[in-house]
């Protein structure tokens, strides 16, 4: 399925790194602001990942949850996240549904097939696709301005 901007974004239900259930539909009323990332422990993700904890204040000041989705289990998220201080949760996107419905996912990555692109995505409170952006580039980060930018056009 193609993700396309002023669509209905797609449901999905996730575990975070605690074993909570997290479903995007219970979102709404909320900005969702969904960061896929090809894998923990890894350097351009640690970096991304440890940018948006220590920038958490400006997504919260836009009524924005912000969830980091990769295809780790949510046993590896769970020593990431603490190992990093995350203060966002993390999902876990092992059986590759999520990423698959955004098409945000690798056929093949460093050798591993079935990784999420790093991407991110914007919905809105009404669970309206807003942004959209899958890097093919793993080394490349997301535009976090213009993601600041579309969520504060939001409110």
């Amino acid at each position: 399925m193609k993700t396309e901007i002023g669509q209905k974004s797609p449901a999905f239900t996730l575990l975070d790194s605690e074993k909570n259930e997290i479903k995007l539909e219970n979102y709404k009323g909320k900005n969702v602001l969904l960061l896929f990332f090809p894998l923990a422990f890894t350097g351009v993700c640690t970096a991304e990942l440890c940018a948006m904890r220590d920038d958490i204040t400006s997504y919260n000041n836009s009524n924005a949850q912000v969830f980091g989705i990769s295809v780790d289990s949510r046993f590896v998220l769970a020593k990431f996240k603490e190992e990093q201080k995350l203060n966002f949760p993390l999902l876990s996107d092992f059986n590759k549904e999520a990423s698959t419905a955004y098409d945000a996912i690798y056929g093949e990555f460093i050798g591993m097939k079935g990784v999420s692109k790093r991407s991110a995505f914007v919905i809105d409170k009404e669970g309206i696709l807003r942004y959209a952006e899958v890097l093919e580039n793993a080394g490349d980060l997301p535009n976090f301005s213009a993601i600041k930018n579309i969520l504060a056009g939001l409110n």
